[in-house]
């Protein structure tokens, strides 16, 4: 089948059209903000799934959880082990659900939320004291260091 120079532009079309791709225009924000969690933010699924697939010894806290259905209303879930091998966050885990209270964690040295927590070197939430927005050593599946970690503050 030949094309004709006639053809070109309409040919041009198809392709680009066919391929699927899209263009975005020269002026768009490339970093516009977004309604989206941070990254660091774990989601309830993402949480239940490592519950669901990990070999930590788990000890359950709180507002009981059902890992198959989602939370009737926004609630936050911590995780707290206080094992660290390399990148990998295990042993002995509590798994914590529920309201704004100060909980004491001596022996902590990682964790993982669905929400921002504040925790802190002290107990009773006194001492030096960090978010976990602001985790400066990441692990995997979505946990961060917190080595001396003695207390945790769920929020609201």
């Amino acid at each position: 089948m030949l094309f004709s120079v006639k053809s070109a532009p309409f040919v041009f079309v198809v392709l680009v059209l066919a391929s699927g791709a899209k263009t975005t225009p020269l002026a768009a924000e490339l970093s516009a903000p977004s309604d989206e969690p941070a990254a660091y933010v774990v989601s309830h699924e993402q949480m239940m799934h490592w519950i669901a697939t990990t070999d930590a010894e788990l000890t359950f806290a709180g507002t009981a959880i059902n890992p198959l259905t989602p939370l009737a209303e926004p609630s936050t879930t911590v995780t707290y082990c206080v094992n660290r091998v390399d990148d990998v966050c295990g042993g002995p885990c509590t798994v914590y659900t529920g309201a704004a209270v100060c909980l004491s964690t001596p022996n902590v040295v990682c964790l993982s939320a669905t929400n921002n927590i504040g925790f802190c070197t002290g107990s009773d939430c006194q001492g030096t004291c960090g978010e976990w927005f602001a985790c400066n050593t990441s692990l995997n599946f979505g946990f961060c260091a917190t080595p001396g970690t003695a207390s945790i503050l769920m929020p609201d």
